[in-house]
């Protein structure tokens, strides 16, 4: 009797998107369970985000199915949910390296592949790049049709309205293909949500309804009440037309997002048929095909490495915890002693931490959704109010609401109080993610107090301190992660405004801290005393307002001075070379060095990585200490057990 030889297996006939179009429709489902399983697999090695890719594989198998990638243009909103697509694309052989050093990016990289025409991981750009594509094909660029695929989450954000309306009145032929897996990162909020919930009509209003008619009917529960809301999501009142319609687009839908059989006419017959701008609405779910993303409360968002055959996640070992989890009890600590403490993030209550003040006190605390410019302003009006809001978003989030902090917050001298978590490099989420630019693009702000946590002990004594001061807008930033392992106060001090402090004496060199890199210059001042050399170590605590009189105090007392921050230039050292100048100190041959991230970003790896190669680990501080004493000496890595 033969032995009967397995068959090969789909995905590995796939070397990129022409292949699907060869497929016939009827491997196209089976190549989908086939990426599927290569998801978990490759994620439970690398940790990362497995629900929302798990959520989109047979959405990305029928759009490289039908359109012609990579000269069509697919652009994934945020970019956390293109593992599928990377796997189809080219990058299956380095799909167990995503997140890691020298890997794929967990996101949409232009760098990485052609078929990633538009790198990503904000939210809600994704509409406003397809309708650039859309115009660079019009006026004769070499590019096809441009398909942005965005979550409901990223769609509820005002930049995507912005490019929804535009595109709208352009009447460009583009598509924007609606994944409503009932969830973003949190249950979406706001006035558009709640607007959207209570609207019912009594049947699909669709440009090409004959696709649809019947599909909801047809539908298992608990996938039709799925659609019943995803139908709500975007559809009038009987008799009017869909909030789309209303800006310019055709709409079709609701469609199930993992029935093959539904999206492969849909799409087809929308690039047959498309003239201008498209709307196609899929209801997907979350975490599809795994139990345990399924059932999880975040539907397996993000997760570190897991058994595959469990979902059990990989424990992180004991010890300090996170500044995050600091930050939210020491808040919660603040709002049980002042009822005018209020909390706003922007769809990130876990995230930031603030969940834990929510928990005790739900009515004080506000997400409002992918909405990081309203948070702002709305901190705002709430400070101008008498309460005392917190405002917590990260670091590379609160960039979009920049403006805001100027127009609304800073030249009003409100005292909104900003908690910047996820301060300096962020480690697998790579450049994209880096809290690199705060200190740069908050200190150029008048009446802005700017203050860093050295450890987790100085940010209970920050949140205490940005509590109490209402004469104006108030920062602080700490980074990811665990903390440096220090007791914890019971409360908070309130610190005096611009006042350092000093941890250790020496005669030689004044290192000055600004910030969680306090650490790495701890290691670096006990090798350099190994060596000889006298050292002063001050965490600056502030950099707005700065204290002057330490600073010259230091200028004066020592042969050199060096300033450490994780954070670009343009930051702390910047602010202390322009007050030694005002001063006249430069000129009495004190040498001074300012070490910060270098003028380039620096890729996914651990932050440890991460920062050695942006040449600010502990040895690289004692490098540069000696080379501004004259001494010269090479980088040699430092064992930490020898610190």
């Amino acid at each position: 009797m033969l032995e009967t030889r397995p068959e090969t297996p789909l995905l590995d006939r796939i070397a990129g998107p022409s292949d699907l179009r060869r497929m016939p429709d009827t491997d196209l489902a089976a190549l989908a369970r086939e990426v599927r399983e290569e998801v978990i697999s490759a994620v439970s090695q690398t940790g990362g985000h497995l629900g929302s890719s798990l959520g989109v594989v047979e959405l990305t198998v029928a759009i490289h199915a039908v359109f012609n990638t990579p000269m069509d243009k697919l652009i994934w909103d945020v970019g956390h949910q293109c593992y599928p697509h990377k796997i189809l694309t080219g990058r299956r052989e380095r799909i167990r390296t995503l997140r890691q050093k020298d890997g794929l990016s967990g996101f949409t990289k232009r760098s990485e592949s052609e078929c990633d025409p538009f790198g990503a991981a904000h939210s809600s750009t994704s509409i406003s790049a397809a309708l650039g594509f859309a115009v660079g094909r019009d006026m004769g660029r070499p590019t096809g049709d441009a398909i942005a695929v965005i979550g409901d989450g990223a769609i509820s954000a005002g930049m995507a309205y912005e490019a929804l309306n535009n595109a709208g009145a352009e009447g460009r032929r583009l598509f924007v293909i609606l994944n409503d897996n009932e969830m973003s990162i949190a249950p979406p909020v706001g006035a558009m949500s709640s607007y959207l919930s209570r609207i019912y009509a009594a049947e699909p209003l669709a440009r090409m309804k004959a696709l649809s008619e019947g599909f909801e009917a047809a539908m298992p529960e608990p996938m039709r009440q799925g659609a019943r809301r995803a139908r709500q999501l975007v559809t009038g009142l009987t008799g009017s037309g869909t909030l789309f319609e209303e800006l310019g687009f055709d709409y079709v839908g609701p469609i199930d997002g993992h029935d093959l059989g539904q999206l492969l006419p849909v799409l087809r017959a929308a690039r047959t048929r498309a003239t201008g701008p498209v709307l196609i609405h899929c209801c997907t779910v979350k975490g599809k095909g795994y139990a345990p993303a399924e059932g999880a409360a975040d539907r397996g968002h993000g997760v570190s490495k897991f058994n595959p055959a469990t979902g059990a996640q990989a424990k992180k070992s004991g010890g300090a915890p996170s500044y995050t989890s600091v930050f939210g009890k020491a808040l919660a600590a603040e709002a049980a002693r002042d009822d005018r403490v209020v909390a706003v993030t922007a769809a990130m209550p876990e995230g930031t931490g603030v969940n834990i003040m929510a928990g005790r006190f739900p009515g004080r605390v506000f997400d409002v959704g992918i909405a990081e410019q309203h948070a702002v302003t709305f901190a705002a009006g709430m400070a101008a109010s008498g309460l005392r809001p917190f405002c917590a978003i990260y670091s590379t989030f609160l960039q979009r609401g920049y403006d805001q902090v100027v127009h609304d917050v800073a030249l009003q001298r409100l005292p909104v109080r900003f908690a910047i978590d996820r301060a300096g490099l962020v480690g697998a989420d790579g450049a994209t993610h880096a809290g690199a630019y705060d200190i740069a693009y908050l200190g150029n702000l008048p009446g802005m107090v700017l203050m860093a946590a050295g450890d987790e002990a100085e940010l209970v004594h920050m949140v205490a301190t940005a509590a109490a001061y209402d004469e104006g807008p108030i920062a602080f930033r700490y980074p990811r992660g665990a903390g440096a392992g220090v007791a914890l106060p019971e409360r908070g001090d309130v610190l005096e405004i611009g006042k350092g402090r000093v941890l250790d004496e020496g005669e030689d060199l004044a290192i000055l801290s600004y910030g969680a890199h306090l650490q790495e210059c701890r290691a670096a001042v006990g090798v350099l005393r190994a060596q000889g050399v006298g050292v002063t170590l001050v965490d600056a605590r502030f950099a707005k307002p700065l204290d002057s009189d330490l600073l010259l105090r230091l200028a004066r007392g020592h042969r050199a001075l060096l300033t450490v921050e994780q954070g670009a230039g343009g930051g702390f050292g910047s602010i202390v070379l322009h007050a030694l100048a005002r001063e006249g100190a430069l000129d009495k041959g004190l040498a001074v060095r300012t070490l910060c991230l270098p003028d380039r970003n620096i890729e996914q790896a651990s932050p440890e990585q991460m920062y050695a190669d942006a040449g600010m680990s502990a040895a690289h501080i004692v490098q540069l200490a000696r080379q501004a004493l004259g001494l010269g000496g090479d980088v040699i890595p430092l064992k930490r057990a020898a610190i």
